[in-house]
């Protein structure tokens, strides 16, 4: 159940983050997307202990959600925002 968790709420943070920049292609919506989730997946399976299929914590889902915010905001202030 964890990883249902980690990967719905990755993928709904980098579906907002490309909402946010105003991404028009489909490639960079996707990458959001990829990118939310994988921060995610990485940030909260390593605070819940590896556990895949267990209860997922409120610290790692803190953690997961941050650690999905700075991947975002990190990649698109870098490659997409254009000064």
């Amino acid at each position: 159940m964890a990883i249902l968790i980690l990967i719905v709420m990755g993928a709904l943070l980098g579906w907002f983050a490309s909402i946010l920049v105003r991404t028009e292609e489909a490639g960079g919506i996707f990458r959001n997307i990829g990118l939310g989730l994988l921060a995610s997946a990485i940030g909260g399976l390593s605070m819940n202990g590896g556990a895949l299929f267990g209860a997922l914590g409120w610290m790692a889902l803190g953690v997961a959600a941050l650690a999905a915010l700075v991947v975002l905001a990190a990649y698109n202030l870098i490659f997409v925002v254009k000064f």
